[in-house]
């Protein structure tokens, strides 16, 4: 076998990648080597700023040599442990709530703003998605109740990425569905807080003027000169397949496959929030109002996916085991989705605190999940666990 490296314009449709050798922006390694299979991989290698690469020589003269193709949206980083990248995490998603504040200030305060930094920021969030996505999937766990603005947004953005790579988009779009997420609701600034935040239900004309926040956002995001099809998506994230929704009553013919996805994780986000007057339900609870609203609201097939894409047990999401003790789910298990991988914290018989301790019920067969269960159904303060038990 011949290995050499090459500079990028050099690579050609046929060759087959070891590594990444250059980057302007550092040095990274691809998730898995594999052939060149068309131009638009070797675009996509070249947008994200790589110079040189590694190429087997060997494998290059032979078109029938061992080896999976590199796809057009291979995205370039190795994949990590959780409890590595959670770090990373945990400082991006520190980022994002300073990025959404400032945003909030330049549309209440009539500013434009330079969507350079959001746009790179959704970038980042999905390459974090790639090194491990229940790294990201986790903080959207971390609910400050005086914060739900920053954080549902946030959580958007993250969530309908992930649902995005589920679908198997292209990482272009993945990333504008990042940045839809971020950006659905800034128009909610504008509007009053008696009204935002009230914990009843809104009058009929406190209802017209929290409509309003989505026309209010969206001219904000003409301001910032943002791309026409991603205002579109947020323009939708109200609207309904029957044409009941607003601001446009758009019927489902009119309602892209984007919009249809930000409703979808939109509302789920904000069942499952804590606000400062309730606490979130349960993803469980959160899913079956969400398919009782698919059949006239929502999209009934991309909702079946977004149920699969987030799994019956959701990463983050906290369990009663049948022996009397409360888990924090830490990873999906493909082929038995009743069997997380979880993190025992927490017993119901004395309501007190355990020593976290990993167990994987795919292989464990001594406890089993009896249901899914909320924070505040025991007092437990999950933000404190978090930072104590699961932040390296």
């Amino acid at each position: 076998m011949s290995v050499i490296t090459i500079g990028i314009e050099q690579l050609e449709v046929g060759m087959y990648v070891l590594e990444i050798a250059e980057q302007r922006a550092g040095t990274v390694h691809i998730k898995s080597r594999g052939r060149v299979t068309s131009e638009a991989a070797i675009k996509e290698l070249k947008r994200k700023g790589i110079t040189r690469v590694v190429i087997e020589t060997d494998v290059e003269s032979n078109p029938t040599a061992g080896g999976q193709p590199l796809p057009a949206n291979q995205h370039l980083e190795t994949a990590v442990p959780v409890e590595r990248e959670l770090v990373r995490a945990e400082k991006l998603y520190q980022q994002g709530i300073k990025i959404q504040k400032n945003l909030y200030k330049a549309i209440q305060s009539g500013t434009v703003f330079d969507d350079y930094v959001p746009r790179e920021f959704s970038t980042a969030l999905v390459g974090s998605l790639d090194r491990n996505p229940d790294a990201l999937l986790l903080m959207t766990k971390i609910r400050e109740k005086d914060s739900y603005l920053l954080e549902h947004s946030l959580n958007v953005g993250i969530l309908l990425a992930n649902f995005g790579r589920f679908l198997g988009l292209e990482e272009q779009e993945v990333e504008q569905l990042a940045y839809s997420g971020l950006l659905h609701d800034l128009g909610k600034i504008k509007i009053d807080d008696a009204i935002l935040h009230k914990p009843g239900r809104l009058t009929a004309e406190e209802m017209e003027e929290m409509k309003k926040h989505v026309n209010y956002g969206v001219e904000f995001l003409h301001q910032m000169k943002i791309a026409p099809s991603l205002i579109k998506w947020v323009s939708e994230h109200h609207e309904r397949l029957d044409g009941l929704g607003y601001p446009a009553q758009l019927k489902a013919e009119d309602i892209t496959q984007q919009g249809r996805m930000l409703a979808i994780v939109d509302m789920y986000d904000a069942l499952t929030a804590d606000r400062c007057y309730k606490a979130g339900m349960s993803s469980q609870k959160a899913l079956q109002i969400l398919l009782k609203d698919s059949k006239n609201k929502l999209d009934p097939a991309l909702l079946q996916q977004f149920i699969r894409c987030m799994g019956i047990y959701p990463v983050g999401s906290l369990v009663e085991l049948s022996n009397s003790k409360v888990a924090l789910v830490m990873k999906q298990n493909e082929k038995q989705p009743l069997k997380p991988l979880v993190r025992v914290f927490y017993s119901t018989v004395g309501n007190h605190y355990l020593t976290p301790k990993e167990v994987n019920l795919a292989t464990d067969d001594r406890v089993k999940i009896e249901k899914a269960v909320v924070a505040s159904d025991y007092g437990i303060d999950i933000n404190r666990f978090f930072n104590e038990s699961v932040l390296p």
